[in-house]
């Protein structure tokens, strides 16, 4: 439960989560975010009353991240859940300074978590993507490339590079992490080397939702390109066990922690 006591391992009459997400300009991007942070908010519900769900951006929209933490009420517990897939500088960043800035805030890790361990819903729903964009009969003559929006922070590199190996033991087909910028190779590079091998590349987006980089995505010259992972019921959920471990690991005191 949530609640006023031990709900979600908690014991203030209130929870504030701060459901951050990238932000997009793109009208059916900003719809399927909103339907995540909706799913998350039905699951907290679920589980009793004392969680309240706020809306926050780190980038493209408003309300910002840093004015969302600012305008809580002093006292009462928050944690930040990133609705975001990755480690980068939006995570160590943006999300880590605005947890630091407000007494009895938390950090919950993004959708991939926060180290080495891959996440297995993940891999699901990427697998789910990629069934449907390989016909069976084209299955032998396929590559994947698994394409990430793109970060300078090696950990973040290190968690696409992790799933793609995931992704590849999952679908039985040849995979490899390519990105859309910020890091190498970059995804229409990825491609030309597939195609000039003689094979269908298949782009899997490694994005929550439409937006500039999936767009992108169906430039690179690929055979085939799969859909964003949201909407998916299991997105919510990964995001609502990042939001629990957060506050299981918090300390005595942050967020409710004990």
């Amino acid at each position: 439960r949530v609640g006023r006591r031990g709900g979600l391992g908690m014991s203030a009459p209130v929870l504030h989560v701060i459901a951050c997400a990238h932000g997009t300009h793109d009208a059916a991007g900003r719809v399927v975010i909103d339907g995540l942070r909706a799913d998350l908010a039905a699951l907290l519900a679920a589980e009793g009353p004392g969680a309240q769900v706020h809306e926050a951006y780190v980038d493209v929209q408003s309300p910002s991240l840093d004015e969302v933490v600012a305008a809580l009420p002093p006292g009462e517990p928050a944690v930040i859940v990133p609705l975001l897939l990755s480690l980068g500088h939006h995570v160590h960043h943006d999300i880590h300074h605005a947890a630091a800035a407000r007494p009895g805030t938390i950090a919950a890790a993004p959708l991939a978590g926060a180290g080495d361990d891959v996440e297995p819903r993940l891999v699901t729903v990427l697998a789910e993507r990629v069934a449907r964009a390989v016909p069976a009969g084209e299955a032998a003559t396929s590559d994947i490339i698994l394409a990430a929006a793109g970060t300078r922070a090696a950990d973040g590199q290190a968690q696409v590079h992790a799933l793609a190996g995931a992704l590849a033991r999952a679908t039985g087909l040849p995979v490899t992490a390519a990105f859309g910028a910020a890091a190498t190779p970059r995804v229409p590079d990825a491609v030309s080397r597939v195609r000039a091998a003689g094979r269908r590349a298949v782009v899997a987006a490694h994005l929550l939702a439409p937006g500039y980089f999936h767009d992108r995505l169906g430039e690179s010259g690929a055979d085939a390109v799969t859909d964003p992972l949201l909407p998916h019921p299991l997105v919510a959920r990964i995001a609502l066990d990042r939001l629990r471990s957060a506050l299981a690991e918090a300390p005595r005191g942050a967020a409710g922690g004990r």
